[in-house]
């Protein structure tokens, strides 16, 4: 197992349990257990993330967070890594924030720890790069990977996507967030409620506060603003990466991103 030593290495957890199980929409698509182990473009979902990552300069060990360890195993690349020593398999918790704080508390040298998540199909490894060493140059506590909507909707002027409307224009999230030490892991609470807060706008006044879901709805504050709002009220210095990829928020929810998602990586490799 690798020590974290090196300055510009991080530890990875990548969180891959299933909260629907094999009632997942996208899961159903191939009969499957979990939406991260269905094929796509020829490659099983969860192998193409954890290659990605695997390929960084910044990635130390990867820790895949899922269920049980023989769905890992069940895949020959994955299994590959696990004989390596490259990859690591720690159990699910309840929820996201279960499952942060118990992968936390489970890894040996566990920080700086870069959260991803297995149906980021769309993420390589130099949006993982990217993310990293803004974080480590930052020096800030905890960091969050966000695109501005400029650049995705250049790249996908008629795509339909949920922003969050801000002061300085719309946002979306890249589902990669990054602690760099256990006092900065209380910010992953957030997550206690579920996520989804752009779909879910009760979550943000749970998850923030009425002061933050004000400014929020209401669009009275940039985006920086709200990251310095935050860190005081968690105590932390939160920073936001800005992502200057149009396909690093995209992930993989439902049966239409499914579709979108291998066109694109088959776009990717030149096919139509």
């Amino acid at each position: 197992m690798a020590t974290q030593s090196d300055g510009d290495k991080v530890t990875v957890l990548v969180l891959a349990a299933s909260r629907a199980g094999p009632h997942d929409a996208v899961a159903q698509l191939q009969g499957v257990s979990h939406k991260c182990l269905v094929e796509l473009d020829g490659e099983i979902m969860l192998a193409r993330v954890v290659r990605e990552i695997a390929q960084s300069r910044h990635a130390g060990d990867i820790w895949v967070s899922i269920e049980d360890e023989a769905l890992l195993r069940q895949v020959p690349y994955l299994a590959r890594l696990m004989e390596e020593g490259r990859l690591y398999f720690v159990p699910a918790g309840d929820n996201l924030f279960a499952s942060i704080m118990d992968a936390a508390d489970t890894i040996p040298a566990p920080y700086p720890l870069v959260v991803s998540t297995g149906d980021n199909a769309l993420h390589t490894a130099e949006m993982f790069d990217h993310f990293c060493a803004e974080m480590l140059a930052s020096g800030a506590d905890a960091a969050v990977a966000m695109t501005p909507a400029s650049t995705i909707l250049e790249a996908y002027p008629d795509g339909k996507r949920a922003f969050h409307e801000l002061k300085d224009g719309g946002w979306s999230s890249c589902n990669l967030y990054g602690v760099a030490n256990a006092q900065a892991i209380r910010a992953a609470r957030v997550f206690e409620t579920g996520g989804q807060f752009g779909k879910q706008p009760r979550r943000i006044l749970k998850a923030f506060g009425l002061r933050f879901m004000l400014m929020y709805r209401f669009s009275l504050a940039t985006i920086d603003q709200l990251a310095r709002y935050l860190s005081k009220r968690w105590g932390v210095r939160l920073a936001v990466v800005r992502m200057p990829f149009a396909d690093a928020p995209i992930d993989v929810d439902n049966p239409g991103d499914f579709v979108r998602t291998e066109a694109i990586l088959k776009a990717r490799r030149g096919e139509d």
